[in-house]
């Protein structure tokens, strides 16, 4: 007796490939190749439009994106290496701009800028395609950021407590432990995924990040985007669009996203490489405009929308340690907050070396107790006394009993010091810290504070607009 076997075969990445591919195509040839680069007379595209260039030497093709049009020469540039491009080399449209493959399956695994996986642990079948350029979410209809995110790092946890869907950035010179701080931050958050962009960074650093740093626990709810510094300037720039594009589509499903990228500086600099190859002229410290005018699209495409959040962290490196350059300033003024790293924290072994005093959560009342604040206040005040008189205090010459308020700030110093210092694998539970900080300052922090909404509640922008639409039509019965 002959038994049928029947099995289900999956046609969706067939029916997708089709869905997207261009029926009718528009062909150029490459006239120059200057640097960075490529013009082409022809095809017809658009800004943003990707095209694929035949390399006949070798018979292999080459991604590239359309930077600029120039009457009927369009100017192109690659996403890999220009060696064997000749003049005459065919340039074919796709008819479409960057997009991305998302879905489930892209959880444990890498990808590089055009979203596909580097790891060679194979082919990812994705659910749907999102587009690598988008505009951020309606501001009416964004949900309201009323929930404590926990980050697992004692010092933001506490007095610099960040809710979901706020956007923070971490500002630091190099070497002072920017990369190290987000790495405590993915494997410790309660987010329910972790998205994590590696723009610019060495090459060394990316498995030493995955395998040291994520583990196989924190990998397995996290979505790995790299572009590494030895990439193409449009790969670099690319990944960043594309690492918020899968951080989007989490975050369409309901779900609590953890974005951290790593790091902005990259990608303006990224920006300025081809701004400048395009012919644009040079503005703030050689940055051309447009990357003025591409950071706030970017970093207002996160945060929260009607379904989920997504938390960022946006790290910038701030050349000279100067807090004041163009890019930190225009950071700074964009997100909701900033967390600052010390280079003199660093060099005294004091991790992470955040000073607090320069740090500011700007939504930190909105996901805190009454309690919880006055604690964070009581400490930063002591914090702050100390700091003012620390020279005085270094050099022996403050006389206790002279001044409580100086008296109690060096009493509570070294229990401050400890409370902040946290070395890189030590788990803090939300709750031990809210404890700890309770006892630090002296303020009782009540059980319902630990809660993760413990505010007052919030009205969304939706919910506050139609309370005025109500009122509206009540005043005109």
């Amino acid at each position: 007796m002959n038994t049928a076997v029947h099995t289900t075969f999956n046609f969706s990445k067939y029916i997708n490939q089709v869905s997207r591919t261009e029926t009718i195509l528009y062909v150029g040839h490459v006239t120059c190749v200057n640097g960075l680069e490529i013009e082409s007379e022809g095809p017809r595209s658009s800004i943003g439009e990707i095209c694929t260039i035949h390399i006949p030497r070798n018979n292999t093709t080459l991604m590239a994106e359309v930077v600029g049009l120039d009457g009927s020469i369009v100017k192109l540039t690659a996403f890999g290496d220009t060696g064997g491009i000749e003049v005459g080399c065919e340039v074919i449209a796709s008819g479409h701009e960057l997009q991305v493959g998302v879905g489930e399956s892209l959880l444990g695994r890498v990808i590089d800028a055009t979203g596909r996986p580097c790891d060679g642990l194979g082919e990812i079948s994705p659910e749907a395609w999102y587009p690598a350029i988008a505009v951020p979410p309606d501001p009416m209809t964004r949900l309201p950021v009323d929930r404590r995110i926990v980050t697992g790092v004692r010092a933001v946890d506490s007095l610099l407590t960040v809710g979901k869907g706020q956007r923070m950035g971490i500002f630091a010179g190099s070497g002072v432990g920017k990369s190290t701080l987000i790495s405590m931050i993915a494997r410790n958050t309660n987010a329910d995924i972790n998205v994590i962009a590696l723009i610019g960074e060495r090459g060394r650093e990316v498995l030493d990040f995955i395998k040291r740093d994520l583990g196989i626990e924190g990998m397995k709810r996290s979505v790995v985007i790299v572009a590494t510094s030895d990439q193409p300037s449009i790969c670099r720039l690319r990944a960043a669009y594309v690492s918020t594009a899968v951080a989007e589509y989490f975050r369409d499903q309901g779900k609590d996203v953890m974005f951290m990228f790593d790091s902005v500086t990259r990608f303006a600099q990224a920006q300025r490489e081809i701004g400048l190859a395009n012919g644009e002229p040079p503005a703030q410290r050689g940055y051309p405009p447009s990357v003025f005018d591409m950071i706030p699209k970017l970093l207002e495409r996160t945060g929260t929308n009607d379904k989920g959040s997504i938390t960022a962290f946006y790290t910038v490196l701030v050349d000279g340690d100067d807090m004041n350059e163009p890019i930190a300033d225009k950071v700074r003024g964009t997100l909701d907050g900033h967390i600052v790293l010390s280079r003199n924290l660093a060099q005294a072994y004091h991790y992470p070396a955040i000073d607090v005093l320069q740090s500011i959560s700007r939504l930190a009342r909105r996901v805190t107790g009454m309690q919880t604040r006055k604690a964070c206040g009581a400490v930063r005040e002591l914090m702050s006394v100390y700091r003012d008189n620390e020279t005085l205090i270094t050099t022996g010459n403050y006389e206790k009993g002279r001044s409580p308020v100086i008296d109690a700030a060096i009493d509570k110093h070294d229990a401050i010091e400890a409370f902040l210092k946290q070395e890189e694998t030590e788990r803090c539970p939300v709750n031990d810290t809210l404890q700890k900080l309770s006892e630090l300052s002296g303020v009782d922090i009540p059980l319902e504070e630990f809660e993760e909404s413990p505010a007052a509640e919030i009205k969304s922008a939706a919910e506050i607009t139609d309370e005025y639409a109500a009122a509206d039509r009540a005043a005109a019965l």
